[in-house]
């Protein structure tokens, strides 16, 4: 479960230390964190977690049990995407472990990922699990990522190690274990003062097809 706590003006939200995937009781607690958030803005963002994994997406177990309730806990999730890409504060992903799927996803969605260099995978897997993205989904990855290198990470499912994923632009720094938290927090901390409401139009403006397409049908 989502915890948070706030270093000097940024606001850290750790993710857990499991696989961190997105369930109700999961999105409960990050939407909880993310109205705290925005309403002590300005100020800036931080989403981690601990152990092997950032996040993993999708509770897929649990939504097969949903029945007609999963349309409508996919709609939570698509707005959960648009709501971290149009936040009003800075945002960075600070990826200490494997990071796949709509957990990949939710990392496109904040301003800046800082991944760790060495252990851990960054992987739009669906192509092999023979999922299509959602019309929200489709347009949120392109517009956070160059055409190049949205096309390979969704047509061919690698999994990409820090290194690697910094030089397809999938992540601003690889760096090392201990430095990935103390690199998203000087990032997210040297921009704290943006003024929130003129910083959301910005994005909403800027990701208006990617907002639209999250919110509106997703098939």
């Amino acid at each position: 479960m989502a915890s948070i706590d706030r270093h000097g003006d940024v606001f850290v939200i750790d993710l857990g230390d499991g696989e961190n995937r997105f369930n109700d009781a999961s999105l409960d607690e990050l939407e909880r964190c993310l109205q705290e958030v925005e309403a002590a803005a300005p100020c800036g963002l931080v989403t981690t977690a601990r152990g092997k994994h950032w996040s993993n997406g999708l509770d897929l177990e649990w939504l097969a049990r949903q029945g007609e309730d999963a349309p409508a806990f996919l709609v939570r999730v698509h707005e959960l995407l648009a709501r971290v890409l149009e936040i009003g504060v800075p945002s960075v992903a600070a990826l200490q472990g494997h990071t796949f799927a709509a957990g990949a996803m939710f990392a496109l969605a904040h301003d800046d990922r800082v991944m760790r260099a060495d252990r851990g995978f960054f992987c739009l897997p669906e192509v092999d699990l023979g999922l299509s993205f959602t019309p929200g989904m489709n347009a949120l990855i392109a517009a956070r990522l160059s055409p190049r290198a949205a096309h390979e990470a969704m047509t061919t499912g690698r999994r990409y190690g820090g290194v690697d994923a910094a030089r397809a632009g999938l992540v601003e720094e690889a760096v090392e274990e201990d430095e990935v938290l103390p690199r998203a927090l000087a990032r997210a901390g040297a921009v704290t003062g943006k003024d929130p409401g003129t910083l959301k139009t910005i994005k909403q403006r800027l990701y208006r097809d990617a907002l639209a397409a999250l919110r509106g049908p997703h098939t």
